[in-house]
């Protein structure tokens, strides 16, 4: 079993470069299959999860180059609208794959989709979307099979601002006669960042960024050229590395506007930021207290993803720091695995409170998420002594080489095998 081992206690010092945002380009990714042109997506992350998406664009017939971070999608030989579970399995986002099948093929056959264990995450919204535009659903879990013969631009106001929801119903909205209106829609950079995609394709996309999204449907669609955004979670992460280990980190290729609700509260945290002709500059002496209470908010509030690395900067705060979830509502659980750094968590919920200690100590740890994963590095680079980080196949799902990009401002971090 691979694991990552820890030896903490040291200021992280020097550059690290920021990847292209996994959640924009797992979108992307699924929209390149709307049209039947080929596709060059630059930077593009080496992550598991991007692995998983080319496994499906590759089963239902595309043909995908990948040079380092450089990919190049052709889906002119697209010949089947079905993604096997397991597939389907890898990852939340692959459920995208259902708007961009309707546009393409009229039908799609999945199941439901995976990642992270993080509560409740149904996709009503999403076939919801899909009735309202003219398609029928079918099934039962984990098996799901959509038609439509012709679907129609509609008003879909969202009851909820679901990021997926409003992303399927884009790529579905691309296959439909008329203008189709997304109302309460998501408002994250992500979004935005696949409007401006679909627009490079030749699609009509206005308003994204806003709680209204307009597409235009039935426009021809063509191969397109597209830069991913820069992945403001991997940002947040590496700026509360060093908030809590102290140091001085540039973050080369950040966008500070899209990281306001972090900076901010690391700001009144202690730390020292500012935007370079590169990036963004943190420099913290390792000393924080508390900013006041955290609640995580839909964009432009306080991110879900954000919550737990932010948690971990925190461990060692002067004072109380309150954490309200409203997201997700299994997203505390990297919490008892903080404790066993020495933390002082307790919750109650969705709520915990951190008090500050003086010390972490190291200690063996497994990673449940993602973010959770993110959360034990860093609390295990601030702990006195080695650590050992299990389950860094959560983590690989989302970051791209971050031994290395750790080690690179001086953490002594490594991967190694673990026996028990």
């Amino acid at each position: 079993m691979k694991a990552y081992r820890v030896n903490g206690g040291r200021p992280l010092e020097g550059t690290v470069a920021i990847h292209g945002a996994k959640n924009s380009v797992l979108p992307i990714l699924a929209a390149c299959i709307c049209c039947a042109g080929i596709c060059e997506i630059d930077n593009c992350p080496r992550i598991a999860d991007v692995d998983t998406a080319i496994a499906i664009l590759e089963h239902l017939g595309c043909r995908v180059v990948r040079q380092d971070h450089r990919l190049t999608v052709d889906a002119a030989t697209v010949d089947r609208c079905d993604i096997p579970g397991d597939l389907m399995g890898g990852m939340r986002s692959s459920i995208l794959f259902l708007g961009a099948l309707l546009t393409r093929c009229g039908r799609a056959e999945l199941s439901l989709p995976g990642g992270c264990a993080l509560g409740r995450r149904p996709i009503d919204l999403h076939l919801w979307a899909a009735e309202e535009l003219g398609a029928c659903w079918e099934g039962c879990s984990p098996s799901l099979r959509c038609t439509c013969r012709s679907m129609a631009g509609c008003c879909l106001p969202l009851r909820c601002p679901s990021v997926g929801a409003t992303e399927n119903a884009m790529l579905m909205a691309l296959g439909c006669r008329g203008v189709t209106t997304i109302e309460n829609a998501a408002r994250e950079p992500e979004i935005t960042d696949l409007a401006r995609f679909l627009t490079a394709m030749g699609a009509k996309v206005v308003g994204a960024g806003t709680g209204t999204i307009t597409v235009e449907g039935g426009r021809p669609l063509h191969g397109a050229c597209h830069k991913v955004m820069a992945d403001r979670i991997e940002a947040a992460t590496y700026l509360c590395a060093a908030a809590g280990c102290g140091g001085l980190v540039e973050l080369v290729g950040a966008v500070p506007d899209a990281l306001t609700p972090v900076t901010e509260l690391l700001e009144r945290s202690g730390c020292i930021l500012q935007p370079t002709e590169r990036g963004l500059l943190l420099q913290s002496d390792g000393r924080l207290h508390t900013p006041g209470p955290v609640v995580t908010r839909p964009h432009p509030g306080f991110p879900t993803d954000a919550q737990a690395p932010m948690m971990a900067a925190l461990l060692r705060a002067v004072g109380i720091t309150e954490f309200t979830e409203t997201i997700f509502e299994n997203r505390l659980r990297h919490v008892e695995q903080l404790r066993l750094l020495g933390a002082d968590i307790r919750q109650y919920g969705s709520r915990a409170l951190v008090r500050g200690v003086a010390h972490l100590h190291g200690g063996i740890l497994e990673a449940t998420d993602l973010r959770c994963g993110a959360a034990l590095l860093i609390g295990a680079l601030q702990a006195e002594g080695d650590s050992t980080v299990l389950g860094v196949h959560h983590i690989r799902r989302g970051y791209d080489n971050i031994v290395e990009t750790l080690s690179a401002v001086g953490a002594r971090i490594w991967e190694t095998d673990y026996t028990g």
